[in-house]
C-alpha cells in the first residue's frame, strides 16, 4: 500500500461512513503492524506509525519492560517481545514498568495474504466505529419517540429500521396485543433502553408502555409541550383502554378540553396511533378522594371511605352502574387504581349501605358499653366521627359541646367518662402484662416477637412447652394469625421433643 493509497482509502471510507479519520488511521496502522509481524518467525511486537498528512509510515519492533516472573523459565513469558526492567534501563534509564524499548525496522509490503488480512482489520475497525457511533447517537434519546420501518417479524418480535441510522427491536411483550402489523409498515414507539452488546448496540422500543401514551400527548397537544398542561400519570391496558391524569398551570385553560381537541381530534390521533385504544382524560386533583372520583369516570361515585392505614378506599356507586364502574374484567377499577396509586374496593350503593350499617352497629355498641350510654347517644357520637373512647378522650369537652344534641353538662360528662374508661383499660392492660410475663425461652424462640409472646402469656401460654402442646386450630383461636405461621411456631416449639 503506497502513501497516496493510504490517504485515499482513509478519505473515501471517512466520507462514506462518516467515521473519524483518526479511527481509520488506527485501523490501517494495526493492519500494517500485522503484515510486518509476519516477516518474523518469532512472536514479536510491532508498532506502525502513519503520518496523517503525507501518508508516510514507519515500523518499530518493541519490547515491553516487565518484572521477573519466578514461575516462568528465564523470568520472561514472551522473550521476543519483553525485557526485564533492569535490562531495559540499560538502554533507556528513564523507562518505567510497562514502558517500551523500540527499534525501527523495515516496513513490510503487502502481498495477497497481507492485503486480505489488512482488509479484515480495517473492516472490523469500521464496524466497531459504526456501532460506537450508533450508541453515542441514541444513548441520550432514551425516553423519546422513535419512528422506523418494519424489516421483519420473528416469533412476535418486531425488527425495525430507524430511518437508516440503526436497527431496533420491539419485543413481543412490548407490542400492543393483537395489533395488525406487516413488513414495510411505518411504526412509532418509545425508546425504552439502549444497551451495549458484543454485536453492537441493542435498541429496545416499546409500544405498550404508559410512557408512550404520555409522549404521544406531548406531541399532539402543543400546550403539553409548552408546559401549560402537565401530565401527572398514565395507566394502560394496551390496545384496549387507557387513563391519563392532567392538570393546567394556567387557570384559564381547560386541560381536559385541550387534550381532547376540537371534535376530539387530538385524542383521536393518539388513539389511532395505539391501534384504536380508548383514552380517558382525567382531571388531576390535589385531594386524593376527589382524584379517585375523577379516575372512576365514566361511573358516578355516590360515596367514598378512605383508609389511610391500608392506603385503600371503599368506593360506592349506584347499583345500576356497578358493572360500568368495575369495567370488563375489572378493567376500569384496575386502571383507576394504577393511575391514582390507591387500592380501590368498588361496591354497589346497597352493599355499601349494608356494610356501613354493620360497621356503625359495631362501633355504636362498643361506645355504649364503654361509656354506659344509650343507643341514641352512641349513634350521635359515631355520626360525628367518634369511633372509640380514645377519640373522645383526646378532644376537649368544648369540642363535644358544639354537637347540636349535646349541652355543656352532657359534653363534660361524656368526656370524663371516656377519660376514665380509657385509663381503666390502660391500667388493666399493664396488669395483664405484669401478671403474665412470658418465659425467656418463649421470648427468644425463632419466629416469635415480643408482642405475640405477651399476647400468648395473657392466654396462659407462658413457655415453649405450653406452645408445643397446642394444635394449630387452638393457637389460631387464641391469637389471630394464619394457619401457616401457627403451624411453624408450634413445630419450632416442639423441636426440643425430637432432640431428646
Amino acid at each position: 500500500m503506497k502513501n497516496k493509497e493510504i490517504l485515499m482509502v482513509v478519505d473515501v471510507i471517512s466520507n462514506e461512513k462518516e467515521i473519524d479519520r483518526g479511527v481509520l488511521f488506527e485501523a490501517i496502522e494495526a493492519a500494517l503492524a500485522m503484515a510486518t509481524k509476519k516477516q518474523f518467525k518469532e512472536d514479536v511486537d510491532v508498532r506502525v506509525s502513519i503520518d496523517q498528512e503525507t501518508g508516510d509510515f514507519d515500523s518499530f519492533r518493541r519490547w515491553e519492560a516487565v518484572e521477573s516472573d519466578p514461575e516462568v523459565e528465564g523470568g520472561i513469558e514472551r522473550p521476543d517481545a519483553q525485557l526485564l526492567l533492569e535490562d531495559a534501563k540499560e538502554k533507556n534509564p528513564d523507562i518505567e514498568l510497562g514502558g517500551f524499548i523500540e527499534e525501527q525496522i523495515e516496513s513490510a509490503g503487502f502481498g495477497r495474504i497481507g492485503a486480505q488480512a489488512a482488509k479484515q482489520v480495517i473492516v472490523q475497525k469500521v464496524r466497531e466505529a459504526e456501532r460506537k457511533k450508533v450508541y453515542e447517537l441514541y444513548k441520550d434519546k432514551v425516553g423519546e419517540l422513535v419512528t422506523g420501518v418494519i424489516k421483519r417479524i420473528e416469533r412476535g418480535n418486531i425488527f425495525m429500521d430507524l430511518e437508516g441510522t440503526a436497527d431496533a427491536i420491539i419485543p413481543r411483550e412490548e407490542m400492543i396485543p393483537r395489533e395488525p402489523v406487516r413488513v414495510g409498515d411505518r411504526i412509532r414507539g418509545y425508546l425504552k433502553e439502549v444497551e451495549e452488546a458484543i454485536r453492537g448496540p441493542q435498541l429496545t422500543v416499546s409500544r405498550s408502555s404508559s410512557e408512550l401514551l404520555i409522549a404521544l400527548f406531548n406531541l399532539e397537544v402543543p400546550e403539553v409541550g409548552d408546559g401549560l398542561i402537565e401530565i401527572l400519570g398514565a395507566a394502560r391496558d394496551p390496545g384496549s383502554r387507557a387513563k391519563i391524569a392532567v392538570r393546567s398551570r394556567d387557570q384559564r385553560l381547560d386541560p381536559v378540553g385541550a387534550c381532547v381537541g376540537m371534535r376530539g381530534s387530538r385524542v383521536q390521533a393518539v388513539s389511532n396511533e395505539l391501534a384504536g385504544e380508548r383514552v380517558d382524560i382525567i382531571l388531576w386533583d390535589e385531594s386524593d378522594a376527589q382524584f379517585v372520583i375523577n379516575a372512576m369516570s365514566p361511573a358516578d361515585v355516590v360515596s367514598i371511605m378512605v383508609d389511610e392505614d391500608t392506603h385503600s378506599m371503599d368506593v360506592s356507586v349506584r347499583d345500576d352502574s356497578l358493572s360500568q364502574a368495575i369495567g370488563r374484567g375489572g378493567q376500569n377499577v384496575r386502571l383507576a387504581s394504577e393511575l391514582t396509586g390507591w387500592t380501590l374496593n368498588v361496591m354497589g350503593e346497597t352493599q355499601a349501605e349494608e356494610q356501613s350499617a354493620s360497621e356503625a352497629e359495631v362501633y355504636v355498641k362498643q361506645l355504649m358499653e364503654d361509656l354506659d350510654v344509650d343507643e341514641d347517644v352512641g349513634m350521635i357520637l359515631y355520626q360525628e366521627g367518634f369511633t372509640s373512647i380514645e377519640d373522645i378522650s383526646l378532644v376537649e369537652a368544648a369540642d363535644l359541646a358544639v354537637i347540636e344534641e349535646f349541652d355543656e353538662d352532657i359534653a363534660e360528662e361524656l368526656h370524663q367518662r371516656a377519660k376514665d374508661a380509657w385509663l381503666i383499660k390502660a391500667i388493666a392492660s399493664e396488669e395483664v402484662l405484669e401478671e403474665h410475663e412470658p418465659a425467656q425461652d418463649l421470648l427468644e424462640m425463632e419466629g416469635m416477637d415480643k408482642e405475640l409472646a405477651y399476647k400468648l402469656a395473657s392466654k396462659e401460654i407462658v413457655c415453649m412447652e405450653d406452645l408445643a402442646e397446642l394444635a394449630t386450630d387452638e393457637l389460631t383461636d387464641l391469637v389471630a394469625m394464619d394457619d401457616e405461621r401457627a403451624s411453624a411456631l408450634i413445630m419450632k416449639a416442639r423441636e426440643p421433643w425430637f432432640a431428646e
